[in-house]
């Protein structure tokens, strides 16, 4: 754990310039290390920077399930609230299935702001819309490819679309995402992309809802769809429920309970996510 803390002091230090957007308008960086949810990417850019600004972040996470553990940790920068530039690596304990099994990923992301401003642009019903891209590299494909995955390395490609109404609901923010991905990552990638049942592209719907309950606390849940591409093992959707809390504009903490279905053959796997996250 404490190379993930070295990796976010360092993500901090990088994002040398302070933003001076509102508070939650960066969103919390999710697993795979772009900004948005825990689970799902948004159209908002990292950190707090305007379009004069350099912003950024940086996180660790941990997962915890009934039989597995989940570690990711990376950091992302925004320049001039238009494009964003992420970095993360997951490390995924198997142990529950194969003795001293770990599943390691790196990912390079990239997420460009093509039209709207989710906070400015109040008078209008479109959302702020963004494309991006997580290109994943499996370290780890011996147990992946003796379970028909067809290769280690793979781009996700993405849209995101996101709505922020202010005093939208009792005098509170809401905020609503949609992110339609195109994937053939098994289990993220964690176990490889493609596989003997299909190893075609897919478009899979993920979404976030989240309510501000005052200037520093938020709730909301969150869906992700995905394929299912092994014989070998079912894959089921993600979903969570979480509570955020930026206590100022320099950290986020962010508790969710996660229920991620069938991993690895093992049924049932729900637990609970801790994230802290450092912006600038």
């Amino acid at each position: 754990m404490g190379r993930w803390i070295l990796v976010a002091f360092l993500g901090v230090a990088f994002a040398s310039v302070a933003g001076d957007r509102l508070v939650v308008t960066g969103g919390a960086q999710q697993l795979e290390g772009s900004a948005g949810g825990g689970l799902v990417p948004w159209a908002l850019i990292a950190g707090y920077g305007t379009r004069d600004q350099v912003g950024g972040s940086a996180f660790v996470t941990r997962v915890r399930t009934n039989d597995f553990d989940l570690t990711a940790g990376g950091l992302a920068v925004g320049l001039f609230d238009r494009v964003e530039l992420s970095l993360a690596r997951q490390r995924f304990d198997a142990g529950a299935v194969v003795p001293g099994l770990v599943l390691r990923q790196d990912i390079v992301g990239a997420k460009w702001r093509v039209a709207g401003d989710a906070l400015y642009d109040q008078d209008s019903p479109w959302p702020q819309v963004a494309l991006g891209l997580q290109h994943k590299r499996n370290r780890d494909m011996a147990i992946p490819e003796a379970l028909g995955a067809k290769r280690g390395s793979d781009t996700d490609l993405y849209a995101a679309f996101t709505k922020l109404w202010l005093a939208g609901f009792a005098g509170r923010n809401v905020l609503a995402n949609l992110t339609v991905r195109s994937t053939r990552a098994n289990q993220m990638g964690l176990l490889g992309f493609g596989g003997d049942k299909e190893d075609r592209r897919r478009l899979e719907a993920e979404g976030s809802v989240a309510l501000m309950l005052g200037d520093r606390l938020a709730v909301g849940a969150e869906y992700r769809g995905k394929p299912d591409n092994l014989s070998a093992l079912r894959e089921d959707d993600f979903s969570d429920v979480f509570v955020a809390w930026f206590p100022n504009k320099r950290v986020a903490v962010t508790l969710a309970w996660t229920r991620l279905g069938s991993i690895a053959g093992l049924g049932g796997q729900e637990g609970a996510y801790l994230s802290v996250q450092l912006t600038d």
